[in-house]
């Protein structure tokens, strides 16, 4: 089959027929999704723990209706093809259940995201229209340097297959933005004062991992403090960084890149976590198969923990105890005031 990479440079149209299947939607629902996930765990069968249907399931196929123009381009495609979504699905799922659970933080992540993203992103999930929740957030929040797209006849195929932090963390705005600042000793520097600005907060192991808890470690050294050579060519100075904040306060849910560390480094993870003076819980954590490239998700909903994977036929599994943790993508932490 020929086929031909192109690059998408008309989404206005798409993004409007998007918000305007979010609005023709009429389904009449007792419950949301997430209130039925919390009914399933009271009443689930001890032999069969699974969710009773597959919720996100990986891919999906987005269809455009006959007779209307959702890309003006030559040629037109009639249907696009979603693969390797697993990148965004398992932080899909995570956002929903803590926007759910939580009354007040779908105010909070519409400053940052915009009113109506997150009013369309619970209404697909409640409505179970999974494939049409992943073109809102590959439209309204990826760049297209973030996947590959390519035209197979009337069908294009959108491809996700990469890293999940590029393809969600880093497209949360500033959510988890911190700056630090910094002043050298040396009147000469070129560059004396500095302002340093992080969108997404990774954490790195030790040298020598701490007896207790090297994670809450890790987090106390990416934001205190400190006295370092100043890195500048031909300045012999000391540089001495402010203590690091959150520039819009702390926000309700952070997430942790935990790529660089080792399953034996992640003997202890722990469930509550101080940031900025802000006691965080752990809500949920995103897990890698480096021999499969593929990744799957674990959350907390009233205490007790489902591993969600969109692979599986029954992808929502509630778990008989907490997961081991040792193949960690990311932690996610929700600000503890609120819950």
């Amino acid at each position: 089959m020929e086929s031909r990479f192109c690059v998408l440079d008309d989404t206005e149209n798409l993004q409007t027929l998007i918000s305007n299947t979010a609005n023709n939607l009429h389904v009449e629902r007792s419950k949301t999704l997430f209130e039925e996930i919390r009914a399933s765990i009271s009443n689930i069968d001890e032999e069969d723990r699974a969710f009773w249907r597959p919720v996100l399931p990986w891919g999906g196929v987005f269809a455009i209706k006959a007779g209307r123009k959702a890309i003006s381009r030559t040629p037109l495609y009639v249907k696009i093809n979603l693969k390797n979504t697993c990148t965004i699905d398992g932080f899909l799922m995570i956002l929903y259940v803590i926007l759910r659970d939580n009354q007040s933080f779908p105010q909070e992540l519409a400053a940052f995201l915009g009113k109506q993203f997150v009013e369309h992103f619970l209404y697909l999930m409640d409505s179970c229209d999974y494939t049409t929740v992943k073109m809102l957030w590959i439209w309204d929040r990826m760049s297209k340097r973030q996947y590959r797209s390519e035209i197979h006849q009337a069908a294009l195929e959108i491809d996700l297959f990469g890293n999940e932090h590029k393809n969600f963390t880093e497209n949360l705005e500033n959510l988890m933005s911190t700056v630090q600042e910094s002043l050298c000793t040396n009147w000469s520097c070129p560059a004396r004062f500095q302002e340093l600005v992080q969108t997404t907060i990774s954490i790195s192991p030790a040298h020598e991992l701490p007896h207790s808890d090297p994670i809450q470690s890790a987090v106390d050294e990416f934001f205190c403090p400190k006295i370092l050579f100043c890195s500048q060519l031909g300045c012999d100075g000391l540089r001495e960084f402010s203590q690091r904040v959150f520039r819009r306060g702390p926000p309700p849910f952070v997430i942790l890149n935990m790529q660089q560390w080792k399953s034996e480094e992640l003997s202890y993870v722990p469930y509550h976590l101080a940031l900025c003076q802000t006691r965080y819980s752990l809500e949920g954590a995103t897990l890698f198969n480096k021999e499969e490239h593929h990744y799957s998700a674990a959350f907390r909903i009233d205490g007790c923990w489902l591993h969600y994977d969109g692979l599986r036929g029954n992808n929502l599994i509630l778990l008989h105890k907490p997961p081991e943790l040792l193949l960690l993508s990311s932690l996610v932490y929700i600000r503890a005031s609120n819950k």
